[in-house]
């Protein structure tokens, strides 16, 4: 076997038992294919009254997994678990952002079914933007209307019958936490149902309780 010129540092060719020098090992960084990200996905659900915003919990409690069986999608944006209605859900993380940031101020119509008769003076409050325990809220639409057609809740909303109710219409571009609750109680008119109808240019759409459907995911 020829041996390498005097000082280089070259080493010879380990030698194989079947008399034919073995193949170096390549030194350098492994290269790992990485998997294409997935296909941007929005979905559209009508969430139940009672069920949380999450799909785990440790409680045995109803979730998002109970009525959407598809994997890497998650909220953007919360609906309280006493609160019903439109919620979007989402595999694209910019997209999310866009939806639930405040800063975006995007729109969110609720339709409120209160207690009491709300006069000209609590819907001015309402416009106006309440003060509330964590500061004023921004200028709300708000004005009555008639009541709506929607399913019947499970389970139903307990009245008083020595009291009115009366529906109105909200519309906020806020997300503080039971915003929408503490708004009316501000006026006091207390929240006894509580349906999200729309979110920016996404509606309900006649879909029933606990059923969503696809829509192109963009904004």
């Amino acid at each position: 076997m020829a041996r390498p010129p005097r000082g280089s540092t070259a080493r010879p060719p380990r030698a194989r038992t079947d008399g034919r020098a073995a193949a170096a090992k390549p030194t350098g960084p492994r290269r790992v294919a990485k998997a294409p990200p997935a296909e941007p996905r929005l979905l559209l659900l009508n969430k139940p009254f009672d069920v949380l915003t999450q799909f785990a919990d440790a409680d045995g409690r109803a979730t998002l997994k109970d009525f959407v069986p598809v994997p890497g999608v998650y909220p953007a944006g919360r609906l309280d678990r006493d609160s019903e209605g439109l919620l979007l859900l989402t595999n694209d993380g910019r997209l999310q952002a866009r939806i639930a940031d405040p800063k975006h101020k995007l729109a969110k119509t609720y339709w409120v079914q209160v207690e009491g008769e709300a006069g000209d003076a609590q819907l001015e409050r309402l416009r106006a933007g309440v003060e509330l325990n964590d500061g004023p809220t921004l200028p709300a639409e708000a004005r009555r209307i008639e009541t709506p057609e929607l399913w019947e809740r499970d389970p139903p909303v307990r009245f008083r019958k020595s009291v009115p109710t009366c529906w109105l219409e909200l519309v906020i571009r806020e997300g503080r936490n039971r915003q929408v609750r503490r708004m009316t109680a501000a006026v006091g008119l207390p929240t006894l149902r509580l349906v999200r109808v729309r979110i920016g240019p996404w509606g309900l759409d006649g879909l029933a309780p606990g059923e969503w459907k696809e829509v192109p995911a963009r904004l």
